[in-house]
C-alpha cells in the first residue's frame, strides 16, 4: 500500500475533482443533506403552521423548499428555523470529516476504506467536530463579555475615564486577538473535518491547529480557494450537464409517441415541476433581478432558467390518473435525490480539497508529511495481528508442555528392564 505521489504544492488541488467524483464520497454527503434536509423541512413546516400559515398554503407557494423568513413570524418559529438550519449545516460537517477520513485513507494508498468504515471513525470522533466551533464561540463571547464588563468600568464618575485611558493598550491588544479569533473561528468552520479526519485531533488540538493553520498559512488559504471554488463550480457544472442530458434522453426515448408518449409528459412534468417548480425559481430570479445587487446576473439566470424548462422539462397535461400520480411521487423523490447529488458533488469537491490543503500545510509549516503517518486504524490491526501471534505462541507452548506431560508419564509408566 504506497501513499500518492504528491507535489505538495497547488498542484495537487487540481486532483480534487477527479478524488471527489467518486460513488462513496457523494453517497456520504448524499446520507448527510436527506437527513439535514428533512430535519429543516420539518421543522420550517412546523415554524410556518405556529405562525398561521397552513400546510397546504405553504405547499403551494414554497413547496420542498421552505423558508420561514417569508413571512412575519414568532421568535419560537424563528428558533424552530436556525435549529433545522443547525442541524443541516452540523450533518455536513459530520460527513466532512467522514469524506477527509476517506480521501486521507485513499492519499495514503487505500482503496477499499469504505463509508462504514469512514461513518464509524465519526461515530468516535464526533465531539472535536462539533465542540471545536463551541469553543471558539465561547472564547470569542469571553473577550466580548470582558470588554463589556470594563465599559460598564468606565461608567464610575471620575474614576471611568482613567479605568479606560491607563489599560488603554491593554483594550487595543484584546480587540486585536479578539479579531484574529473571529477569523480563526472561520477558517476552524473550513479547515475542523480535515483536521479531525486526518490527524484525528481532539477538541483542543483542533482549536490550536486552526488558530496555526490562520497564522502560518494566510496567503495560501486565500490562493488556494481561489483555485479550489472556480473549479468546483466548473466542475459540477459539467456534472449537471451529463445528468441533465441523461435525463432528456430518457424522456426522448421513453416519451417518443409510439411508446409512453403523453403518460410519460404528465409523470415527468409534474415530477420536475414540484422538484424544480418554475414559479418560485422564476419569482426569485425576478426579485434579485429587481434588488440591483447581482448586476444583470439575475437576468441571465432568468433567461437560462425559461430555456431549461423549454429544453429539459416535458410540458404536461395537468390532469393525472392514480397510478400517474402515484408515478410522478416516486419519480419525484429520484429527481430531487439527483439534485441532492449536485450539491453533495460540490461539497465532495470542497472536502477533499480541504484536506489536500491541510496535508500541503502541514508539510510546508512543520515539514510533516501525514501520509506517513500510523493512523488509528493500522496501529489497532498491528495490535489485533500482535496478539493473534500471542495467541498463536501461547497455543504452540501449551502443546509443547503437554506433549512434554505426556512424555514423562509416558516414562515413568514403563517398567524397567530386569537384569
Amino acid at each position: 500500500m504506497e501513499p500518492m505521489n504528491l507535489h505538495f504544492d497547488v498542484r495537487d488541488i487540481f486532483r480534487a475533482p477527479r478524488l471527489a467524483l467518486s460513488g462513496k464520497k457523494i453517497w456520504i454527503f448524499l446520507s448527510a443533506n436527506v437527513i439535514g434536509y428533512v430535519a429543516y423541512f420539518i421543522l420550517n413546516y412546523i415554524a410556518m403552521a405556529l405562525s398561521g400559515v397552513s400546510f397546504g398554503e405553504t405547499w403551494a407557494t414554497q413547496g420542498l423548499y421552505p423558508c420561514a423568513y417569508t413571512v412575519e413570524v414568532s421568535w419560537f418559529a424563528c428558533t424552530l428555523f436556525w435549529v433545522g438550519v443547525i442541524v443541516w449545516i452540523v450533518a455536513i460537517h459530520l460527513a466532512c470529516t467522514a469524506v477527509a477520513r476517506v480521501t486521507y485513507k485513499q492519499l495514503k494508498g487505500d482503496e477499499f476504506y469504505s463509508s462504514d468504515d469512514a461513518w464509524k471513525f465519526v461515530r468516535k470522533h464526533w465531539h472535536p467536530v462539533v465542540f471545536t466551533f463551541v469553543s471558539m464561540a465561547l472564547i470569542l463571547a469571553f473577550f466580548v463579555g470582558m470588554a463589556a464588563l470594563f465599559a460598564l468600568f468606565g461608567k464610575i464618575p471620575y474614576l471611568g475615564e482613567f479605568l479606560f485611558a491607563l489599560p488603554y493598550l491593554l483594550y487595543f491588544f484584546g480587540s486585536v486577538f479578539t479579531v484574529y479569533t473571529a477569523i480563526v473561528f472561520l477558517v476552524s468552520l473550513i479547515y475542523t473535518p480535515a483536521i479531525v479526519g486526518t490527524i484525528e485531533e481532539d477538541t483542543m488540538g483542533a482549536v490550536f491547529n486552526s488558530y496555526s493553520v490562520t497564522w502560518s498559512q494566510p496567503w495560501r488559504i486565500i490562493f488556494y480557494h481561489i483555485i479550489l471554488l472556480p473549479l468546483a463550480g466548473l466542475s459540477v457544472g459539467i456534472f449537471k450537464f451529463v445528468l441533465f442530458y441523461g435525463f432528456k434522453l430518457v424522456n426522448m426515448v421513453f416519451g417518443h409517441e409510439m411508446l409512453m408518449g403523453e403518460k410519460l409528459s404528465n409523470i415527468m412534468g409534474s415530477a420536475a415541476q414540484t422538484v424544480w417548480p418554475q414559479e418560485l425559481f422564476t419569482s426569485i430570479a425576478n426579485a434579485c433581478a429587481s434588488s440591483g445587487f447581482c448586476c444583470g446576473v439575475c437576468s441571465i439566470g432568468s433567461k437560462m432558467l425559461n430555456d431549461f424548462y423549454t429544453c429539459f422539462i416535458p410540458a404536461s397535461s395537468g390532469s393525472l390518473s392514480g397510478t400517474e400520480s402515484a408515478a410522478a411521487f416516486i419519480v419525484g423523490i429520484f429527481l430531487f435525490l439527483i439534485t441532492l447529488s449536485f450539491f453533495s458533488y460540490f461539497l465532495s469537491i470542497l472536502s477533499v480539497g480541504e484536506t489536500i490543503m491541510f496535508t500541503i500545510f502541514r508539510k510546508k509549516s512543520d515539514d510533516d508529511n501525514i501520509l506517513d503517518r500510523k493512523d488509528e486504524e493500522e496501529l489497532e490491526e498491528e495490535d489485533d495481528e500482535d496478539n493473534e501471534f500471542n495467541f498463536d505462541d501461547d497455543d504452540s507452548d501449551s502443546a509443547d508442555s503437554q506433549e512434554s506431560d505426556t512424555d514423562d508419564s509416558e516414562t515413568e509408566g514403563k517398567t524397567p528392564p530386569v537384569e
